[in-house]
């Protein structure tokens, strides 16, 4: 079978609109069940994602290793296979870590071309893991970014993150900012990508205009911004549903009845229906993702397509 692994996602993506891609496909997606979890002692996890579409259907399964990080592996791998939905014939094998990241970040713009001001160049990236030098692609893909401040919580771990930075956006100031407040007050957008179970934003350090995105957190436990920055937001999230279950940053403040179910103004597919969703310059806006395994399907489906378009008979082999 096919397999295509993170050097061919590559590639294969250089001409793809994945953006564009999204607010097309969330016009009309269908809504996936929720994500399967198994947990182990020392945070393992097994998480299956299936999704359906009538053209193709597909499923990513991921392991969760935490101790991973630091190390040589990676903390999150697996793959994602993708089917005929008609023929029920499988097609493909695909990098779920490098599907991952590409996905995840493609929401993040999409939600930041619908939300963040048109006038955003300064980015501040909170984490220094995998997803980072996807989300800085994907951001500046849909904003002017000029500037990006990074902070970790290690050191030589948010170097390594801006050099990674660096290889893809050459033209782009990139500088790793020790103090987290700091990088928080300086951001246009302030995009977190960790999984931390404590909030690193607090809501007094955000600017009026500011966009927030937070990626990191998918399980109740896990939270990266503090109820009074969720309070003073106009929220929007990948799935009412997802979010409802797993999002701890809105869980927590609902559970507190800092916020309520009203809160939330839309999801992606609410999103993907109209850029007018930014009402004032100053206010903070705030995209809550968890993932959504209807998102995988179109980023796993225009890697085929583009795969089959570029090699037909391999890609029917």
């Amino acid at each position: 079978m096919l397999h295509l692994g993170a050097d061919h996602l590559g590639d294969l993506f250089r001409q793809v609109d994945l953006v564009e891609l999204l607010v097309e496909a969330f016009k009309v997606a269908e809504k996936p069940p929720l994500r399967q979890r198994i947990s182990r002692s020392g945070g393992r996890e097994l998480l299956v994602m299936p999704a359906f579409s009538n053209e193709f259907s597909g499923v990513k399964i991921l392991t969760v290793t935490p101790e991973n990080s630091g190390t040589d592996r990676a903390a999150i791998q697996g793959l994602f296979v993708l089917f005929d939905t008609e023929t029920g014939v499988p097609l493909a094998t695909i990098d779920a870590e490098a599907l991952t990241g590409y996905r995840t970040a493609a929401v993040s713009a999409m939600a930041a071309s619908r939300l963040a001001r048109a006038d955003a160049s300064r980015l501040t990236l909170l984490g220094s893991g995998h997803l980072i030098p996807f989300l800085a692609a994907a951001h500046a893909s849909v904003r002017p970014i000029t500037q990006v401040k990074l902070w970790a919580r290690h050191a030589e771990r948010g170097e390594a993150a801006a050099e990674r930075i660096r290889s893809r956006l050459a033209n782009v100031e990139i500088h790793v900012e020790p103090d987290i407040e700091a990088a928080v007050g300086w951001g246009d957008i302030v995009c977190s990508a960790t999984r931390s179970t404590e909030p690193l934003i607090h809501g007094r350090w955000i600017r009026e205009g500011t966009h927030v995105d937070l990626v990191g957190g998918y399980r109740p436990d896990m939270r990266e911004i503090d109820v009074d920055g969720v309070a003073k937001s106009r929220v929007f999230v990948d799935t009412i549903d997802g979010a409802m279950a797993e999002a701890g940053d809105l869980i927590v403040p609902l559970r507190e009845g800092r916020i309520t179910c009203d809160t939330i103004l839309g999801e992606l597919t609410d999103l993907a229906s109209s850029r007018l969703h930014r009402r004032q310059e100053s206010e903070i806006t705030l995209f809550k993702s968890v993932g959504t395994a209807a998102a995988d399907l179109v980023v796993g489906t225009a890697a085929w397509k583009a795969y089959r378009d570029a090699a037909p008979e391999a890609a029917t082999a």
